[in-house]
């Protein structure tokens, strides 16, 4: 297939996946929350948010909940910006409407601004394997293709290291991942397989299936030996602050994790909240987590203070 001229990229995990074939030269706007590699900044902004994200975590679910009732979009795409831009491609997603612009919403921006010469590419990948994919069709669509297909053979040489490295670890942490903290909810979809692969074992969620909504006293039955925070969009920080929100609950500190210490916040928004190629980085976050845990000696701790701490 032709290679595109001019990229817009609506999603900040396919913005990195331009941009790691090589690419981003091709590229002329972006998503607001695209900001890797933070070269991309500079590119003009082609879609806003309705949400205030700056609000608790209670709160930014209430008006979710709110605007899907009312069958109202999260985001909205600036046509005007979009006309201007004149892409030859636009690369958007299908996998949730909560964490970006819709398909349908693209779909109807390009037919009101640009017609029918521009491909749309959605990414929809579920689990690591589709993340994958996905990458491939970013390279066929744009030219890439084969360099595509060497980029995810170095991804899986990297998984298989991490998992090796697992393996070998004299016990598998049984761990919980959490993607939003008020109403609770587990991180599914690539998170568990990322957990399996760093040599633990997720419980309340399973790979390739969408994040679960859980309770707290679900949570205290499956009695994990490691919590880790990575609510969806939110740097260590801002995890930090929401965690510490629960955490005065007597719920939460009856948690064995909790009273041994074991419990870690992640950078999620740059990590495991993108469907990427940095999902490998967000493996080896779980696997230095778990070395921590199990008191093993790693050579090289990559992440600790930038993509995870211990809370």
């Amino acid at each position: 297939m032709t290679s595109a001229a001019r990229i817009v990229s609506l999603l900040p995990s396919a913005t990195e996946i331009v941009c790691a074939l090589g690419l981003e030269d091709a590229l002329v706007g972006r998503s607001h929350e695209c900001d890797w590699p933070p070269s991309v900044r500079r590119l003009p902004v082609c879609t806003s948010a309705s949400v205030d994200s700056s609000q608790s975590s209670a709160a930014i679910d209430e008006q979710v909940r709110s605007l899907l009732e009312k069958t109202l979009s999260l985001y909205s795409v600036d046509t005007g910006e979009l006309a201007a831009l004149r892409p030859d491609l636009i690369v958007t997603q299908a996998q949730c409407e909560v964490c970006a612009v819709s398909l349908c919403d693209v779909e109807r921006a390009v037919a009101d601004s640009l017609g029918s010469e521009v491909r749309i590419v959605s990414l929809d990948g579920a689990d690591f394997g589709g993340v994958l994919d996905d990458i491939v069709r970013v390279g066929d669509a744009t030219g890439a293709g084969e360099r595509s297909r060497q980029f995810v053979l170095r991804l899986r040489s990297r998984m298989a290291d991490i998992r090796r490295r697992g393996a070998a670890r004299a016990r598998r942490g049984r761990v919980a991942a959490i993607e939003w903290t008020q109403p609770l909810m587990m991180a599914g979809n690539w998170v568990p397989e990322l957990i399996e692969t760093a040599g633990g074992e997720s419980v309340l969620a399973s790979a390739g299936r969408h994040s679960p909504w859980a309770t707290w006293n679900e949570l205290a039955a499956a009695d994990p030996d490691v919590i880790v925070a990575m609510p969806c969009g939110f740097g260590i920080e801002r995890t930090r602050a929401e965690l510490a929100v629960v955490a005065q609950s007597r719920q939460w500190q009856e948690l064995r994790a909790v009273s041994e210490g074991a419990v870690f916040v992640t950078d999620a928004n740059h990590f495991f909240s993108r469907p990427g190629p940095r999902l490998v980085e967000s493996c080896e976050i779980v696997a230095e987590v778990l070395d921590e845990v199990s008191g093993v000696a790693t050579v090289d701790v990559r992440h600790c203070g930038t993509g995870w701490q211990r809370f």
